[in-house]
């Protein structure tokens, strides 16, 4: 039997509620990216930002995301229910989208770009857990690749819409902002009548963040949990790569496109990937993905043509189709079922602090030394990560 074959035999026997899952996350990301694909520029020409201030403020932000997980996921272990949770968070971001459209400043920005990702802190671990609970243990890793590559066509979607109204609207990014609404609340419609929360384990009634319980989560865990970090401290934040081609006279309305790059590559990728990832060892697929950033990396830095700084982010979404949905499911692989809420939202925690430095980091760099440099220190970050991964003792495969 072929590969592609094999490929959809396997899309096939996913479970309905996963690609559900996968759709509310595509609208989701096409209301997110419609703003996030031109908020950099929106903070920058109309709100007068500077590049610490935008690191700060994204850096903050999707630090916040992350560091709420740990509390929505342990939250869901505690009441053995995940869907409640989702659907709020999912409806806090969809009830943020009209603040970008009203902001007069940073400030408010900086708000709704907080309520927006604790909604996305809140929904993130419950579903990445629900989605576990649904899928049979041989194809997590499809299935975690088909739900990230559905939620990255939808970042590929949104940044494409935000093109054709920035030319249709001449540039009025507020408009553009408060369409942004309608998939957003069309997202949490779907979530709420269309799934049927399945398989979920019994109520914990017991604190999931007490030192007895976290004694349960195996080595295995930790070391997941420690490659997730050195990752995200690898990568930051990708309002960076859309300053970065902007530094090439990209013409404005076409900027977002550089965000659809990264996210076609990304969503091309996730599934196959995900897929493989069932078949052969963990690891190996994860220092592939590592050297694809370390590329991607060094081609940003020294780019002195459009043309090469676009390759370098098409590297980018590389890696992250190869890693994300790979980690995600090596996540629920090595995790009790009792606890995977609370397992996502600690991987997602330290991954957090990890995006925090990142970001703040990068936004320094870029200010003081110029935007190479800042693409530099990530590849260096980059390849530790990928000498640690290397020098590992520890085995990781798919079962």
């Amino acid at each position: 039997m072929s590969a592609i074959s094999t490929l959809h035999g396997t899309l096939r026997r996913i479970p309905g509620g996963v690609w559900k899952l996968g759709f509310v996350s595509l609208l989701m990301d096409v209301s997110s990216e419609m703003i996030h694909s031109l908020l950099p520029l929106f903070m920058v020409s109309v709100l007068g930002a500077n590049f610490v201030q935008v690191g700060l403020i994204e850096g903050i932000a999707e630090s916040v995301t992350l560091l709420i997980k740990v509390f929505s996921g342990a939250f869901s272990d505690y009441l053995g229910r995940r869907k409640g949770l989702a659907v709020f968070g999912y409806g806090l971001s969809a009830l943020a989208k009209p603040l970008f459209a009203l902001a007069g400043g940073l400030g408010m920005v900086f708000a709704a770009r907080c309520i927006d990702r604790v909604g996305k802190g809140i929904r993130g671990a419950p579903r990445d857990a629900m989605l576990a609970d649904l899928t049979p243990a041989e194809l997590r890793g499809a299935a975690y690749g088909l739900r990230q590559a559905l939620d990255t066509l939808g970042a590929f979607l949104g940044p494409l819409l935000a093109v054709a109204l920035v030319v249709l609207w001449a540039d009025d990014f507020r408009s553009i902002f408060w369409m942004a609404a309608i998939p957003a609340m069309l997202a949490v419609f779907l979530l709420q009548v269309g799934i049927e929360e399945q398989g979920a384990p019994a109520a914990l009634r017991a604190n999931p963040l007490a030192r007895a319980r976290l004694r349960q989560l195996p080595a295995g865990f930790w070391w997941v949990v420690g490659t997730g970090a050195l990752f995200t401290l690898a990568r930051f934040s990708e309002a960076f790569l859309i300053l970065r081609v902007n530094q090439f006279g990209l013409p404005l309305k076409l900027i977002p496109l550089v965000l659809v790059l990264m996210n076609l590559v990304y969503a091309l990728s996730a599934y196959p990937f995900g897929w493989l990832s069932d078949r052969m060892d963990h690891r190996l697929l994860l220092a592939l993905g590592m050297a694809a950033l370390i590329l991607a990396d060094l081609l940003l830095g020294t780019a002195s043509h459009l043309s090469i700084a676009l390759l370098g982010v098409a590297l980018w979404g590389l890696h992250m189709g190869m890693t994300q949905g790979l980690l995600a499911s090596m996540v629920a692989a090595t995790s009790p079922a009792n606890l995977r809420g609370t397992a996502f939202g600690l991987f997602n925690l330290v991954s957090g602090v990890a995006m925090l430095i990142a970001s703040a980091g990068a936004g320094f760099a870029w200010q003081l030394w110029g935007a190479a440099t800042a693409f530099y220190i990530a590849a260096g970050f980059s390849a530790a990560g990928l000498l640690a991964l290397l020098l590992s003792t520890l085995r990781v495969s798919p079962r």
